[in-house]
């Protein structure tokens, strides 16, 4: 019996022992880098080394979690972990340890969350815990101080709170459970899931993202009182009365990231809203790198030009997906609608190979309304006084935690006969334009690595022109006045499905499909156009690692049908092109450098094998300075007709020079792009401030000229015999002389020419010289989050080369060059709340105009009617009013 006695109470002694070691045991977790399970093996081991009782690391979430007894320091144990070689949120490797871990262990060094929190270590009353906004700031302090704490701050930046407590009165872990009670989880607790899903829409945090790393989602709105910001939709600062002021902080309208290694744009519907904006071609009023021409005098239609070239010499996509090309080129801009749009990325200079061949001169992507975190449904409308009405309808809204469907409607009509100039002829176009879109996302990336995204667009566009007595109902053969007619449908539907590997979040495949039909009804005069196009796209990209993530691969295989079938007059110009492609492309992360290098290949039936090298490079001289080098070709083959209409609406007689292709027998036309720039960041007035400057050479082989010179009479086209290039350099100050008010400044200087037939010249209506200047400001935002806005951009555009009339007699004349001139538009807006905004502006406020746009229009069946001739504005000054309403 007294065995027994003396086992109980032996074993009793040793359970006591182990309670007390346990209740003297302190648990923590820090961010530690590592890349598979030799680093965890690695990290654990020097972690025990260094004292800890006990150590667990978890490659998915890079967290340490530690047990240690008093006594023993943290930092020390941490700082055992760096000279193994894994960088940690107090100490980071020497560059020597990193590279002394096998291939297999070479993490990525350089991310955002990492470097701050070397930078800024998290201290010993902080602690890890997640949020959104200034509701859930709110939220977790008033937790905090119910369990007992005597202050307590939450950082949206760093995800953390600091603590200060009596210990004698209540403990972090007390406090902690309190703030996952309210909602919150952190480093130590996890909140119930019905506690979590009953917090409000906009406090749902990503409880995915590992804890400590930044939340994409944080947003604040500006406080019910006491508050101020640096911004007009707020700015990010510090208030000692927290608990009556929810914060504020946004990203700029626009803005040139950091991290691309190519010059990549990044313009949010922000910007969109500082000008009338009513389609794609309208969204580059206040961006100085894209050049927007005038509209035709007869068919109303705008052109982008970017690096001194035309549109059909950049890629432009939707959603990734090849968008405004072929018979879309003339008329493709106008349908996307402003208010459609969710952002746009511009990238300047090459782009990725993964993209597609046609990219010369860059990418701009389009990306519509799809994502929400609650319905929100939208109402558009616009006037102005030229007799031009529309309105847009948007729908956003989630199905469930997955599924968001969004439903788009646009329509727009120009009513009444606009002739400012007195000629006869219609400045603009009248018609109307009806466009729907549906689109059906699904989004299950963080669980079951699938997401999908399904979308379907119809538009139906018709367009009158000429002569303000033509009557459209009659058929142009059967009256003296002359006439443009535009009738376009246009149906495309597209699916975009990704899969990322489970454990593997830098691994992913991603499969892209579109179809698009398009066709033109058109006539000019007596000159009638006409053209189908069936396209079929297809994308397949796979995504990966070599060894670690400082070495990042993408390969797949791309596959493009396009079916052309166009008549000319009476001549019918038929042709498939089918071209099936792979590529590969690679990614080298280093401390200050990242290098991208692809090449694709690409099969084309009747262009043959083209080989598309492309690379780009940036360099961090400083946090501050970036350096950028680019290179690259691309190919494309032109449609002559399509791209130039706005030459049809004249006298000239078309004329195509073969040279032995196959498509209209032209080649295809080839080129090679160049470029770097210089970003640097500096402050001025204390306020942040970027200088940009850039230069671009493009070098053409076999390119489609397209040659006005030869003869008034005549339209010729012709591949290059010879050299063509087109320089640009351009340099751009974004800076904040005071709060609320930003400015941008540009200057561009072009240098294009081409060797034609008769010598090398000049390529037309490209200003050598262009000024931009763009001045925003915005007021406070009042409790109930009105505010005004105020925006206005002044363009100057040089002198400019205009075509050779020599031929013409002398009435019918036009100068060697153009004279210089500045185009003014402003625009002011009222936000009531944060449901109703109302707008005011102006178009080319200078009112300059082209004189004598048309040439010979009192004869347009004559030998010397020319309408493409347009370097300039031919209407006035156009005053708009537009009302915005959220529901």
């Amino acid at each position: 019996m007294k065995l027994y006695i003396s086992r109980f109470i032996l074993g009793l002694f040793l359970l006591s022992v182990q309670f007390i070691h346990a209740q003297n045991l302190s648990k923590s977790q820090f961010k530690v880098k590592g890349n598979c399970e030799m680093c965890r093996e690695r990290i654990e081991d020097a972690a025990k080394t260094a004292g800890a009782s006990e150590a667990r690391y978890s490659v998915e979430k890079q967290t340490l979690t530690l047990e240690t007894k008093s006594g023993i320091s943290t930092d020390v144990i941490l700082k055992k972990i760096a000279e193994s070689g894994h960088d940690n949120e107090k100490f980071q490797a020497t560059d020597e340890a990193y590279h002394n871990l096998p291939e297999c262990c070479h993490y990525e060094r350089n991310t955002s969350a990492f470097t701050a929190a070397i930078q800024n270590p998290k201290k010993d009353n902080e602690f890890y815990v997640k949020g959104n906004c200034g509701s859930c700031k709110a939220r977790i302090e008033k937790a905090a101080k119910e369990a007992g704490a005597g202050s307590a701050e939450w950082d949206a930046e760093k995800q953390s709170v600091t603590l200060n407590f009596d210990p004698s009165k209540t403990s972090a872990d007390k406090i902690l459970k309190k703030i996952a009670e309210a909602g919150h989880d952190n480093e130590k607790y996890r909140s119930e899931d019905s506690t979590y899903k009953n917090l409000p829409a906009c406090c749902l945090y990503d409880r995915d993202i590992p804890l400590g790393e930044a939340n994409p989602k944080v947003h604040f709105e500006e406080g019910e009182k006491n508050g101020h910001s640096d911004h007009a939709d707020g700015g990010l600062y510090n208030e000692k009365k927290i608990e009556e002021v929810k914060l504020s902080a946004s990203k700029a309208p626009t803005s040139l990231s950091k991290k691309e290694a190519g010059m990549v744009f990044n313009i949010d519907k922000k910007e969109l809203l500082k000008a009338a904006c009513c389609n794609l071609s309208e969204s580059f009023e206040t961006n100085a790198t894209v050049d927007v021409s005038f509209s035709n005098a007869v068919t109303g239609t705008k052109q982008l030009k970017m690096l001194g070239l035309d549109q059909k010499y950049t890629s432009l996509t939707r959603e990734l997906l090849p968008e405004i090309r072929g018979l879309a080129s003339a008329y493709g801009l106008n349908f996307i609608p402003g208010r459609w749009i969710e952002s746009i990325q511009l990238t300047k200079g090459g782009s990725t190979v993964t993209n597609g061949y046609e990219s010369i001169t860059g990418q701009i992507n389009t990306e519509l309304l799809k994502l929400a975190d609650h319905p929100e449904t939208t109402l558009n409308l616009f006037t102005d006084f030229n007799g031009r009405t529309e309105a847009n309808f948007t729908h956003v809204t989630p199905i469930d935690e997955r599924w968001t469907q969004t439903f788009l409607l646009h329509g727009n009509g120009t009513f009444g006969n606009t002739d400012i100039n007195d000629d006869g002829f219609l400045d603009r176009p009248k018609g109307t334009q009806l466009n729907a879109a549906y689109l059906l996302n699904y989004n299950d990336l963080e669980q079951s690595g699938f997401g999908t995204h399904f979308g379907i667009n119809f538009v139906k566009d018709e367009r009158t022109s000429g002569q303000t007595s033509f009557d459209k109902r009659l058929d142009q053969s059967e009256q003296a006045a002359y006439g443009v007619g535009i009738n376009i449908s246009r149906f495309q539907v597209w699916n975009k499905t990704g899969y990322v590997f489970k454990g593997k979040p830098f691994q992913s495949l991603g499969w892209m499909n579109q179809y698009v039909y398009h066709q033109q009804d058109s006539f000019f005069g007596l000159r009638s156009y006409s053209g189908k196009q069936h396209t079929y796209y297809s994308n397949l990209i796979f995504e990966s690692i070599i060894g670690n993530t400082n070495h990042k691969y993408k390969a797949g295989a791309s596959f493009m049908y396009d079916g052309y079938d166009e008549i000319y007059l009476e001549s019918q110009f038929k042709r498939n092109e089918i071209v099936p492609g792979i590529f590969a492309e690679y990614t080298l992360t280093g401390l200050k450098y990242t290098l991208v290098a692809g090449v694709r290949t690409d099969f084309h039936n009747l262009a043959g094998t083209q080989l598309t090298p492309r690379l780009n490079f940036k360099y961090d001289l400083s946090p501050k300075t970036i350096l950028r080098l680019s290179a690259g070709r691309g190919f494309r083959t032109a449609s002559i007709f399509a791209e130039n209409q706005q030459y049809f609406a004249s006298n000239r007689s078309l004329q195509i020079l073969p040279s032995g292709g196959e498509i209209y027998g032209l080649k295809p036309e080839i080129a090679w792009n160049y470029g770097a720039s210089l970003q640097q960041e500096f402050k001025i007035f204390g306020k942040k401030s970027t200088l940009v400057a850039d230069f671009f050479r493009t070098d053409f082989q076999d390119q489609v000229l397209v040659d006005l010179d030869h003869s008034a009479q005549q339209l010729s086209f012709y591949n290059l015999d010879g050299r063509s290039f087109a320089n640009s350099f351009q340099t751009q100050w974004d800076f904040t002389p005071f709060n609320n008010f930003d400015v941008r400044l540009a200057y561009k200087y072009y240098d294009v020419q081409a060797d034609y037939r008769d010598g090398r010249r000049e390529v037309p209506f490209m200003a050598k010289h262009r000024g931009f200047l763009n001045l925003a400001y915005f007021t406070n935002k009042n409790k109930k989050g009105g505010f005004w806005s105020f925006d206005t951009t002044l363009n100057w555009i040089g002198k400019q080369r205009l075509p050779d009339t020599s031929g013409n007699p002398q009435e019918f004349r036009m100068p060697i060059h153009s004279g210089a001139y500045a185009v003014l538009n402003a625009q002011i807006s009222k936000n009531f709340n944060k449901k109703i905004r109302a707008y005011l502006g102006g178009e080319n406020l200078t009112s300059y105009t082209q004189k004598n746009a048309i040439i010979d229009f009192k004869n347009p069946f004559g030998n010397y009617f020319d309408g493409g001739m347009v370097y300039a504005p031919i209407m006035k000054a156009n005053f708009y009013v537009g009302l915005d309403v959220t529901f």
